[in-house]
């Protein structure tokens, strides 16, 4: 289960703001809580809070078949 309330996201900015789908989905979490009036409820990130949401979203490494593959250097392939 995620820690995300996606319905309550979609609702808020589908109904509440009355956004689009494809802005809905573009929109970064922040964007999102500025445009619902709630970036002030958001301390600013600290080192301590930095390494909690690193332990609960760790890097992984891609496939090529995500997507998302990079090769050691960082880079895309052919980039």
């Amino acid at each position: 289960m995620s820690g995300i309330d996606w319905r309550g996201l979609m609702q808020a900015g589908l109904h509440g703001l009355g956004l689009e789908p494809a802005v809905f989905w573009r929109l970064t979490p922040v964007e999102l809580k500025i445009m619902l009036g709630r970036e002030g409820l958001v301390p600013p990130l600290t080192r301590a809070r930095l390494a909690e949401l690193a332990a609960a979203f760790p890097d992984v490494r891609k496939e090529k078949r995500d997507g998302g593959y990079r090769n050691d250097a960082g880079a895309a392939p052919g980039a």
